[in-house]
């Protein structure tokens, strides 16, 4: 298995199989339309595992500055795979992350994951992640929301 941090969107949108496997609804001309806001305007990357050219999980990332934290690294749809979960990959994309933080004199890291996502949460916990507070939310287009 090797990492590779992808910058480009036409290498990102290669992925949108693994993407789906989180967003079954994510269309190929959405998950385009978001990359082409999000690179430039969130300086929005991905980091992926691959085996040769398989790839196996991904998950996108981004860096930013808030006043309470400072400059900190957001992870954002992190997913392995269906097929390759509890074999390393999300293990491997969260050391690579961990490591690009620090690199980047990053206060912390960052994510979010849906209430009911129990699975993941103990993964979390488990790579030193811990809630800090809740991440409120009020939807104006219920449609837009995957």
């Amino acid at each position: 298995m090797r990492i590779r941090e992808l910058i480009e969107k036409s290498e990102m949108l290669q992925l949108i199989g693994v993407i789906q496997e989180l967003y079954p609804s994510l269309t190929l001309e959405a998950y385009e339309k978001n990359l082409t806001e999000m690179i430039p305007n969130n300086n929005y990357s991905q980091v992926a595992v691959f085996d040769g050219e398989n790839c196996l999980g991904v998950a996108g990332i981004w860096i930013g500055t808030k006043l309470w934290c400072g400059k900190y690294l957001e992870i954002d749809n992190l997913v392995v795979s269906d097929k390759f979960r509890s074999r390393g990959v999300g293990k491997l994309l969260f050391n690579h992350i961990s490591q690009k933080a620090r690199a980047e004199n990053c206060s912390m890291m960052a994510l979010d994951s849906y209430t009911s996502n129990f699975k993941a949460h103990k993964f979390f916990y488990n790579e030193g992640f811990a809630p800090k507070g809740f991440h409120f939310i009020h939807i104006l287009k219920e449609e837009m929301i995957r």
